[in-house]
This record gives C-alpha cells, structure tokens and sequence, in this order.
C-alpha cells in the first residue's frame, strides 16, 4: 500500500482494504458492507476494485434495470450516487481519525451516453491535515471522479467538493 506524502498512518479503514484486497470474496463483502454503511449506495451494486489511500479508489457500478433512465442508459444520479461512493471511501482511507470531512458540493459533466456498467476512479491531492488545525480552521479538497463506461467512453465527469476539519 502507499501513501503520499501528506497521507497518514493507515486508518482503520485503510488497514481492513489492505487485509482483504487479495481475495475476490473478501472484497465482495467488504463492498457489500461498505453499502449497507450508506444504504443508498446499495441501489447501485458498488464492487469495490481497488483502494490506495491518499492517492485514489476504483469502483464499479454494473448496469442493470435498478440504474436505467427512460433512454436506456445510466442515470445520471445512479452514476453520481457512484462517484460519491467512490470518493467517500477514498475520503474515509485517507483522511485520520483525527479530522473528519463532509461534502460540499458537486458539479457534474455528461459528455457522452453510457453503455453498460461503470468504473468510477476517484482521486485527489490531499493536504498535509497536520496544518489543519482547530484554529486554523478547515480545508476544502475537491475529488475529481471520472466514469468510464464499457466501450471505454468517459461518460461522467465529477467534483466533488470535501471540507476537512479537526475534529474537537
């Protein structure tokens, strides 16, 4: 596992990725779990790929009839609902116990149709969170998504905006 200069030491989360992240069962109920911890998620059957704290976390997200809008494709909030999958867990990795982040805010881009399922990358430059200080206030991070569908077309692009603080 790496991390970049400004990650932590692992969090709990980080450690339970690097203990399951070699087998295919393991990674499917640690992705079945990580749905049930934010229960919309489940609507759109995340598979968690692959988790780097402080760098980036890949997740798929199958098509299916659940996640369809009335043209056929992926709905636009099934993807989002995706992309915020991505990025919490990337969040959650990364960022130490000792501060804690909420979203913001989130801007959107649809450049193209989907076909079939999605792989959502998600990925930011993290701040040196010793910096980020009860007096010093918060850090607004933003987490760039981009879902691919399986032609390999980008067919959502997303930023999502995080506000780090010290926790009290």
């Amino acid at each position: 596992m790496t991390f970049t200069a400004h990650a932590a030491t692992p969090n709990q989360i980080a450690k339970l990725w690097e203990r399951v992240s070699a087998s295919p069962v393991k990674r499917g109920l640690f992705s079945a779990f990580y749905a049930l911890k934010a229960p919309y998620f489940r609507t759109v059957l995340p598979r968690i790929q692959e988790l780097v704290p402080g760098s980036h976390c890949t997740v798929r997200i199958p098509k299916w009839w659940g996640v369809n809008n009335h043209i056929g494709t992926f709905h636009a909030i099934a993807a989002l609902n995706g992309a915020e999958a991505a990025m919490g867990l990337l969040a959650e990795a990364t960022v130490p116990p000792t501060h804690r982040w909420i979203p913001r805010g989130m801007h959107a881009d649809y450049p193209a149709k989907s076909t079939g399922g999605l792989t959502v990358t998600a990925a930011a430059q993290w701040p040196d969170f010793s910096t980020i200080t009860r007096d010093s206030g918060g850090q607004l991070v933003t987490v760039a998504c981009t879902l691919v569908d399986d032609a390999g077309t980008t067919a959502v692009t997303a930023d999502i905006d995080i506000w780090i603080s010290k926790r009290s």
